[in-house]
């Protein structure tokens, strides 16, 4: 059974959920059913595969381990070098999965190890940080194993995850909830199995084989296209599902085509995840260096800290060539836009005019689809 893919499974979810939709409408908590449905999901999704299903039980089992004794540990000796041994430590299944071949001949990774050693590290951080004071093995296991955002997201935070699930809505509150999801679902099965999917059929699988500028630039805008039918359609389906949860799982694109500058398009596109290498990665190291005065220029750390965070979202895509290419022209377009606004008059001067918005707009587009050409790996085929 494949998520989002197949028939069987949209059938399989439709009926797990419908004693959720009971209890939603008696004003019941649903917290517990969806923890049940959660856990009954993924043993469908990875019944054909005991290797993966032993995979993520390990991976449940130690990761869990993790942050309990972390928690733990972090009251008596709050010291950063324990948080990066404990950072590594999660990231262990992760490298495993990617690299895992070199010593075995066996896969060693399971579906949706990415994001859920995303979850993970952003609790370590915040029991660090002392935002997370308690962490309970039933409340770890739902927000780990949250079955509609387990394969790609959208990534939620622990503790909104939590205060979410705890609530009983009033029956017409979910009602309204139920219906938004219901039409969240069909919107994304339209952008993925209609919109994408003819786009992948009759334009993207239709350029010849070869390299010449018109089949490169068509693959580049069709490419372009067919991921993001492909993959807002999913996160749209997700989050319909976990409203039947009652869950209200964050949103992950909003008309990314639409943005003026590469740094609108980040608050944009996959923005969970984007935000999480925001809020996780770039910030926290531009507030260590500006604490520890490790760069004289005032922009340094920010620029620096652009290229670190952008290019470790590429390589967190895969360690493949085009990946790492594809954070670092990101971060090295953020840098440049940055550095543009900043010292330009013309921009200052015209930002708000019509026919710069929509100038400026085009000009991202491009720039935002060649960058999804690097990333396709179509040039270094």
């Amino acid at each position: 059974m494949i998520p989002y893919g197949t028939l069987f499974f949209f059938y399989v979810t439709a009926i797990v959920l419908l004693p959720a939709l009971i209890l939603g409408i008696l004003e019941k908590p649903i917290k517990l059913y969806g923890l049940f449905a959660s856990v009954l999901i993924i043993g469908l999704l990875f019944s054909s595969s005991k290797t993966q299903l032993a995979c993520l039980i390990l991976f449940y089992l130690g990761e869990l381990f993790l942050v309990k004794t972390y928690l733990m540990i972090r009251q008596k000796y709050p010291q950063r070098w324990i948080l990066r041994l404990y950072i590594v430590f999660s990231l262990l299944p992760l490298a495993l999965a990617k690299w895992g071949n070199i010593f075995t001949e066996r896969h060693l990774g399971f579906l949706g190890v990415s994001y859920l050693t995303f979850k993970v590290i952003q609790m370590l951080l915040e029991i660090s940080d002392g935002l997370i004071k308690e962490v309970k093995v039933l409340d770890f296991t739902y927000f780990l194993l949250f079955f509609p955002t387990l394969s790609s997201g959208p990534i939620d935070r622990s503790r909104r995850f939590l205060d979410n699930a705890r609530d009983v809505m009033p029956r017409a509150e979910y009602l309204d909830q139920v219906a938004l999801g219901l039409k969240k679902v069909f919107m994304g099965a339209g952008y993925k199995f209609i919109l994408g999917s003819a786009i992948n059929t009759y334009w993207l699988g239709k350029i010849p084989e070869g390299h010449s500028f018109l089949h490169t630039l068509n693959y580049m805008y069709s490419y372009s296209l067919y991921l993001f039918f492909d993959f807002a359609g999913y996160s749209l389906m997700a989050i319909g599902i976990s409203y039947f949860l009652g869950i209200k799982t964050p949103e992950n694109f909003d008309k990314p085509f639409l943005s003026r500058d590469i740094k609108d398009f980040w608050n944009r596109w996959h923005m969970t995840l984007s935000f999480w290498f925001r809020d996780y990665i770039y910030t926290r190291f531009v507030m260590a260096s500006i604490k520890k005065k490790r760069f004289k220029g005032r922009f340094t750390a920010s620029y620096l800290g652009y290229l670190l965070t952008m290019t470790t979202m590429g390589i967190w895509h895969g360690t493949e060539f085009q990946y790492i290419l594809y954070g670092f022209y990101h971060g090295a377009l953020i840098v440049g836009t940055d550095f543009f606004q900043r010292k330009s008059g013309l921009y200052k001067k015209y930002k708000n005019h019509k026919a710069w918005i929509i100038g400026s707009t085009f000009v991202t587009v491009n720039l935002i689809c060649f960058g999804f050409l690097i990333f396709s790996g179509y040039l270094f085929k």
